[in-house]
Formats: structure tokens, sequence, C-alpha cells
């Protein structure tokens, strides 16, 4: 026997064995499991169909929840995933099965929720030729994921699966797809079993923190009169929650949280001095043009927090905290930018910090909370005539829960009032559509967040015209049995439009009177419980019958149609400009 045979026999020796050869589908599901994936939210169809015929032989192990919108399996999963803090996973057919999930990718692109979308792709031997229920999926989606990948062979698609996991759920997270051929799906080939993705060689999701940069943001803080943080859903994210209230406690900084940073701390934390933005809380927004530095924690300037930006913070020395780099001198330039993943950051820079308290500037955010409340949000939350007020719902649920609900909401009015006073004791515990502003996304986020948080009260708040674009999921809620509770705030219009035209188009109300069904018979065609209420003496113990109630149901509140969410930075306005009224 010669060198070349006995080294080929070694090279054989050395290949791994085949645990068995199984289609691109199973393939797929397989992996599915490996990565530890226990719910799919998806819609079938033709081009996705072996895959959906190898899953009847999981479903011990895959729980499918049938949607009735591929939208709403998008939001579904952004529920999910921002309540468990793993990745949401989808499904769904080509051509308008996987156009149907833009809005979804789009919302969790700019929100930076993980996500793996599976769509199924006509045979590979079709592709350009206009085939039945072909489109260009990845051209479609890659502006609005984080990566995506056509498969047209069975044999990529574990190496592509762990791929997708590993990009979604590492630095910064987002939206991934993954487009598979439906001769890939059906395709046999060996299987050597599962290897999760570690390292990709161009990819570099955690940076290398500098400590001398560090070192800088420090001394900033330390010398600082009036210091002040702003903290956004990068510290949910990082899941640095615990380093984050030891840094702030240490420092003694006041902290105004972004609508999806909301939670990183307890509401009624002493150093957390309310929500920042458009409609957020008096003190932090008009502080901000008053600190001397100011720290962003996971965060990213975004225009609804900053208002005009050549008026914003121009006093301040800016320290940046993000793991995306992309996020640092963006909009606001940076002092120090410090580049990492928060979780890893933040202790290194209390480690640095002076222990303080800055009494007499946390004093002023809370001078500033009295004229607040004496203007604006004592009439708002404790009217006592008059048709009901949105705040006063939100105060009373706060009551009923203690804070320790999730709290889902839509987009709009009833957005902000239930962002600026729903009291949360718990991370992880409000989901909401933040930069893409994502109407209808309220009733399928909250069907995921249950999934996603199965332990807790789940109470969906939305407005009269968010409910119309995707009340269909009633029926995922329906088939799945999902305990959902679903507050519909009617205000009879589309109220955030309705209060700019208002406030800036001399009330020319155009378009946005909107007529409802009866919501209540809607959900009771759908086998869900409801009342529908309207006086002040009800609203405790409609409340209380919703969240005692065993399973889903659906409670209507009528309330004032031309109610304006005060305060408001008007667009075009610094922040220092907000009106109370």
């Amino acid at each position: 026997m010669d060198t070349l045979e006995i080294d080929k026999n070694k090279v054989e020796e050395q290949k791994p064995k085949a645990v068995s050869t199984i289609s691109g589908s199973q393939i797929l599901l397989n992996g599915l499991i490996e990565e530890g994936v226990e719910t799919i939210f998806g819609y079938p169809g033709g081009a996705i169909m072996p895959i959906y015929d190898a899953l009847y032989d999981y479903k011990d192990r895959l729980d499918h929840i049938l949607v009735r919108h591929e939208q709403g399996a998008t939001h579904a999963a952004q529920g999910y995933a921002r309540t468990s803090g793993k990745v949401g996973v989808v499904f769904a057919t080509s051509g308008p099965g996987a156009t149907n999930l833009i809005t979804g990718l789009a919302d969790a692109q700019i929100d930076s929720t993980p996500m793996v979308c599976i769509t199924g792709q006509v045979f590979a031997h079709l592709l350009g030729t206009d085939a039945f229920q072909e489109t260009d999926v990845i051209n479609i989606t890659t502006p609005v994921t984080k990566w995506n990948y056509q498969v047209t062979d069975a044999s990529e698609i574990e190496e592509v699966l762990a791929k997708a996991f590993h990009i979604a759920q590492t630095g910064r997270p987002g939206p991934v797809l993954v487009d598979i051929t439906k001769n890939a799906q059906i395709q046999l080939t060996e299987y050597f079993g599962y290897t999760k993705c570690e390292h990709i060689r161009s990819y570099k999701p955690k940076p290398v923190v500098r400590k001398s940069y560090v070192e800088e943001a420090a001394a900033l803080i330390n010398a600082a009169k009036k210091p002040f943080v702003l903290f956004g859903q990068g510290v949910l994210l990082g899941n640095a929650e615990q380093e984050f209230k030891a840094f702030v406690e240490k420092a003694g900084i006041p902290s105004a949280w972004t609508i999806l940073g909301a939670g990183a701390i307890p509401t009624d934390h002493p150093l957390n001095v309310g929500m920042l933005g458009m409609h957020g809380n008096y003190g932090p927004n008009v502080l901000t043009n008053e600190c001397d530095v100011l720290i962003a924690i996971g965060m990213r300037f975004d225009d609804r927090v900053t208002g005009r930006l050549d008026k914003y913070a121009k006093q301040a020395k800016v320290i940046h905290l993000d793991i995306d780099p992309a996020e640092i001198d963006k909009n606001v330039k940076a002092t120090v930018p410090l580049w990492g993943d928060c979780k890893e950051t933040l202790p290194m820079l209390t480690e640095l910090v002076q222990q303080k308290s800055h009494t007499e500037w946390l004093q002023k955010f809370r001078d500033f909370d009295k004229k607040e409340w004496d203007q604006c949000i004592d009439a708002e939350i404790n009217p006592t005539e008059g048709e009901l007020s949105m705040g006063e719902i939100i105060n009373q649920l706060n009551q009923l829960t203690n804070g320790d609900a999730v709290i889902v909401t839509d987009v709009g009015q009833h957005q902000m009032v239930a962002c600026r006073y729903a009291k949360l004791n718990n991370t992880r515990s409000s989901v909401t559509s933040g930069g893409l502003g994502t109407m209808g996304f309220a009733l399928p986020a909250a069907i995921g967040a249950k999934f996603g948080a199965p332990d807790k009260d789940v109470v969906a708040i939305i407005g009269d015209g968010g409910f119309q674009m995707t009340l269909q999921e009633l029926g995922t809620i329906m088939q799945s049995k999902v305990n959902v509770k679903i507050i519909i705030l009617n205000n009879q219009f589309l109220g955030m439009v309705r209060q700019w035209q208002e406030l800036f188009n001399d009330k020319r109300y155009s378009f946005v009177d909107i007529t409802s069904p009866d919501f209540v018979a809607l959900a009771k065609s759908y086998y869900i419980e409801g009342k529908r209420i309207s006086e002040r003496t009800e609203v405790k113990e409609a409340l209380t019958t919703m969240l005692n109630h065993d399973g889903a149901y659906l409670l209507e509140v009528m309330v004032k149609k031309e109610n304006n969410v005060f305060p408001m930075v008007p667009q075009g306005c610094s922040v220092s400009e907000i009106r109370l009224k």
C-alpha cells in the first residue's frame, strides 16, 4: 500500500460520520430545536409546504401558533422576543406570504428585536421566471433585515440557520430572513448533527472596550455638578439592568428613559425621573438643556427625543455608551464615545465613579414634576366629572396590577398615555412599537408576549383605529386559547393625527373621524368575553372582572373624543420649549 492510499484512508477516518440521511426540512426543524426554539408563529402555503409537512412529526417539540396574517406573525414574534429575551421565529410562504412580513421586519429592525423569519420559495430552477407566487424576497427585505440569505441546496441549511441565529441575537440584535427554495426543503442529504455558530470571520458583534475612554467618561462624571442619564432599550437588550442600577445609584444621577427603555429600573425608583421625548415628562425635557454632562446609555438620540438638534444639549459634555458604532456621533456629537456592550462598560464605569447624591440637582426634577402634576397630570388621571380619560384607566389598572403586568401598547395617543402612566416594577414588562410606530402592533404582539411570559398578566392597550388594522388576530387568540387582556380606549378618532390637526391645522379634521364595529360583539363572535363601559363608576369593577377572568377578555372603554396628550414638544421645537397645555 503506497503513502497516498494511506493518507486517503486517514482523511476518510477523520470525516464526521453522518447521523442519518434526512430532508432539508428536517434539518431545519432539528436546528430550531437545537437553538432552543419552542414556539413558532406562522402561516402555511405552497412554497413552504414541505417544512409544514415535516413539522407534523415535531408537534411534540415545537409549538406552532397559526396566525391570521403574516404581519401578525412578525409582531407576535416581536412580542415573544421582547418579554422572553429569546429569538422570535416566523414561518411564511413565498410571494404574498413573504411580502406580508415587511412591516414587522422593518419594525424589528429599527427597534433592534431579534427575529429569524423562514420563508419558502419556488423551486430553484424557477427562480427569475415569474413563477406562481415568486418574489425576489432577498432584495425586497435587504433594507429591513440585519442579514438575509437564500438557500438553494439542503446541504446549506444547517450552517445558514446557525449563522442566522448568531447574527440575530448578538451585538445589536435584529431580524434575519432565510429564504429556502422548495427543492432544498425536499432534498435528502447526509446530516451530521447541528453545530451552533460561535464565530463569523467578518462579523465582530462585541467591540473591544477602550479603557482610556472609560477613564475619560468617569472623570467627566466625577467633575459634573448636574449630570443626567438617558437610558434606552440597550440596557434591556444587554441584560444589564443590575449593572445599570448599580451605576446610577453609586453616582446618584437622575435618569430618564426612552419608551423602549421603560422598565430597566422600576418606575418608582428614586432616581427614575420619567420619560423623555415629545410626550415625555416636563423635567427630563427642560433639564436636558441645563445639565452639564449628558450620559446616553443604549439609546440612539431619535428625533422624538431630541427635538431640534441645533438646540439640543449644546451646553453639555456628552458621553455615549452604545454597542453599535453607527449610532455614536450620528445625531449628537459625543465628547466621549464609549463603544461597547453596556453589560461590560457599565461595571468598568461604576468602579471609577465617585459615590454622590446630587440632592439639589435631583430636587429640580421634582420641582418640575410638581408643576407638571398641577397643570397636567392630576386632571388626566384623577378627573371627577365629564367623560372618561385615558389616563384614569391606566391609573386604575396600575392600582389593580401593582405594576407587575406586562403592558403592550399600540401606536397613538393611548400609547403615549400608557407609556407615561403605566407603573412597571419589572424588566421586559413594556412592549411597544418605538421607531417605526406601527399601528396594529399591539394585538399580535400581546399574543407573543404572553407566550414569552406565560406567568405574567399581559394587558394590551389599543386605540380603536389600531385595533381595526389587525383585529383578525382575535382568531389566533380563539384557536390557541391565549390568555391576554385587551383594553380598547375608544375615542372615535384617529386621536394622535386629530390632535395635530387641532393644534397645527386649525381643527381641520381631515379623515380622522373613524367608525368602528361593535367590538364586544366582534370579540364574542370569536368566543372571547367582553364588555363596553362609558361611566366612571364602572371602571374599577370592569377592570377587576377583566383581570380575574379565566381566559382572554376584551374591555372597550369609551373615552373623551377630543382629549389631547400633554406635555408635548411641538415638531421643530427645542425640548426646552415643551408645552404643558
